[in-house]
């Protein structure tokens, strides 16, 4: 078995590409984060380079394994057999990599935390525990929520800006994270969408650009005083169609298993599961 490291997005598209599109909803993340990384200047990325990784049984076999690193968040696995999964986290530690977690499927994610915990000496603990959901067909909610959906616009950057900077603390993300920037990027693109009530803000998701026929639905916050009325339901349905009328055949959501709630309200809108995933840190 063997994995090959790089720094380039575009050899990483010309290496793996074909492996990436062919499993879309398990490649979800990584394919956003490539998608991405293509388009960056090259001195964001010079500035924070990157790293990726693709693995086959045995040379000239085909790619069967991915990973994506942008830095300074985890590894990210794409679908990945655990073994090699493992057999990364020996690599990469002879490298002298230093890591503060790991994430993706989990049988891969658990591998590779397992063999770096030996390997490092380090506690491994779970931050998360999520599960990919993939939309079937579409149920509008019921009773629906009064209010509207709209695109985000430069008016709402500093709203937006606050939550997801507090939908961050409330799922224990990176702390310095910069949701101004992203704020800034999702808007231009048409990304972000806010359901309101009666002219107030109330929920916004995040809806991803098309990739190899998928899109991702995230983050979705509504304020604790404002949940329990139907807007996240609203604006993930929103979100949705938007999503499908863009071109995308897979529409993709995470949710965070510890929350019951928003598991049964993607459920009842027709997400229907594709896999478990879960995130490790290392301390």
């Amino acid at each position: 078995m063997t994995w090959t490291l790089s720094s380039s997005p575009a050899e990483f598209r010309a290496e793996a590409g074909d492996f990436l599109a062919a499993h879309p909803a398990e490649n979800t993340v990584l394919l956003t984060l490539l998608d991405r990384l293509v388009a960056a200047a090259p001195e964001l990325l010079a500035e924070r380079p990157p790293g990726f990784g693709w693995w086959r049984a045995e040379p000239g076999a085909p790619v069967g394994g991915v990973f994506v690193q942008t830095p300074p968040s985890p590894p990210r696995f794409g679908l990945t057999p655990p073994a090699a999964a493992a057999e990364l986290a020996a690599l990469l530690r002879a490298r002298g990599a230093e890591l503060c977690g790991v994430g993706g499927g989990k049988a891969a994610a658990e591998a590779f935390a397992a063999a770096w915990g030996r390997e490092a000496g380090v506690r491994v603990r779970v931050r998360v525990n999520e599960r990919l959901y993939r939309l079937g067909e579409l149920v509008e909610p019921s009773p629906a929520p009064s209010g509207r959906v709209r695109r985000a616009g430069a008016g709402d950057r500093e709203l937006l800006v606050r939550w997801l900077g507090a939908f961050a603390a409330e799922i224990g993300g990176p702390a310095r994270t910069d949701h101004a920037m992203a704020v800034d990027r999702r808007t231009a693109e048409g990304g972000l969408h806010i359901w309101e009530d009666e002219g107030r803000p109330v929920s916004f998701a995040g809806v991803s650009p098309v990739v190899a026929g998928m899109s991702r639905i995230g983050p979705v916050f509504t304020p604790p005083e404002l949940r329990g009325r139907g807007y996240a339901s609203a604006v993930v349905a929103a979100g949705s169609v938007h999503a499908r009328t863009a071109g995308a055949s897979e529409v993709l959501l995470y949710t965070d298993l510890a929350n019951p709630v928003s598991n049964s309200i993607y459920r009842k809108l027709g997400y229907r599961p594709v896999e478990d995933c879960v995130v490790f840190d290392f301390g």
